[in-house]
């Protein structure tokens, strides 16, 4: 039997780029701060679950991600402005450093994940807003409700409402509703989106910085990490007979750990990846890139990932000065 060679994949990263003043290393993405103005955010091949690293990466989830965050991010910037200014690699995003605020905008267009666990609970207010009696998982809220969280440096975020932002002065009133209003404004156009694709956008989240007493879009936007999509087809079917849901996200990857055991729990094991499975994971990336942007995915395979980011970055910031 032929063994299953995997492309290779980018884990970690030890950039040095010009005029590098700093590196933030997250879960899936390693930021690195160019002076003060400019970040270059480079979308590793890592994969997280229960608030752990799998550990194996999985082929084209950086380029996945980047090329869709990147589609959502051009597409939305006539709403509002954002940090975005260029992708001089597959995998790396390039934009203004802007101060972020600490919350993120989470807006729920149905009850699923987290809102579903509070209101089978018993709970029928999240985050100061009130969600009506009588619906069922995966019911469509009559409008979006908007559940902010508060931005943990370690650990999970926490649920806030409105009136506790703005009363701790979190983030000044007028400033608060105008992220308001432009998470209403890109989740609309998210959902537009979507529909056109044969998806239902179900939940994401925004994150705001400010620049120069700006409010600017940050981050990434629309990607399967940071929302969820039902597909549209048979929706409503299996509604009425109270079927679960076919979800475009890495739930998949979820439900496997489970199936092997592990949830993130105190003295579980993390179980061992078959280059079957991780294949699989990234066939479905690619999947979900093909399915959410309508576009056929074309894979960049490099001898030498490091070299090849190292050299575009590199490029790109000689440009700048030019």
């Amino acid at each position: 039997m032929n063994e299953l060679k995997l492309p290779e994949t980018l884990i970690k990263t030890d950039f040095e780029f010009p005029g590098q003043t700093n590196v933030y290393k997250g879960k899936v993405r390693d930021v690195y701060s160019i002076g003060n103005d400019l970040l270059v955010m480079v979308a590793s091949d890592r994969i997280s679950a229960f608030d752990h690293i799998l550990p194996k990466g999985i082929p084209f989830k950086g380029q996945v991600l980047t090329q869709i965050a990147s589609h959502f991010l051009n597409a939305t910037k006539d709403i509002v402005p954002n940090w975005l200014e260029a992708t001089p690699d597959p995998v790396v995003s390039a934009g203004y450093n802007c101060k972020p605020y600490r919350v993120e905008m989470v807006i729920r267009g149905y009850l699923a994940g987290h809102a579903w666990r509070e209101y089978k609970a018993g709970k029928r207010m999240l985050c100061g807003v009130v969600m009506p009696n009588g619906m069922k998982e995966n019911d469509r809220f009559p409008e979006p409700i908007i559940t902010p969280a508060t931005k943990a440096d370690e650990g999970h975020d926490e649920d806030i409402s409105k009136e506790d932002i703005i009363a701790k002065n979190i983030i000044p009133q007028a400033e608060y509703e105008l992220m308001e209003e432009y998470t209403r404004k890109l989740f609309q156009r998210g959902s537009e989106m979507a529909v056109k694709q044969g998806l239902i956008l179900v939940d994401t989240k925004y994150e705001f910085g400010n620049k120069n007493g700006k409010i600017v879009l940050i981050d990434e936007i629309h990607t399967p990490d940071s929302s969820r999509y039902f597909y549209a087809d048979g929706y409503a079917d299996r509604q009425a007979k109270n079927e679960v849901q076919k979800q475009l996200s890495k739930e998949f990857v979820r439900e496997w750990l489970m199936a092997n055991g592990f949830q993130g729990l105190e003295g579980q094991q993390m179980p061992f990846m078959p280059d079957e499975f991780v294949q699989t994971v990234s066939s479905r990336y690619i999947e979900l890139y093909e399915m959410i942007v309508g576009k056929k995915f074309e894979p960049v395979v490099s001898e030498n990932i490091e070299q090849r980011i190292d050299k575009n970055v590199k490029t790109f910031l000689f440009g700048l000065k030019g």
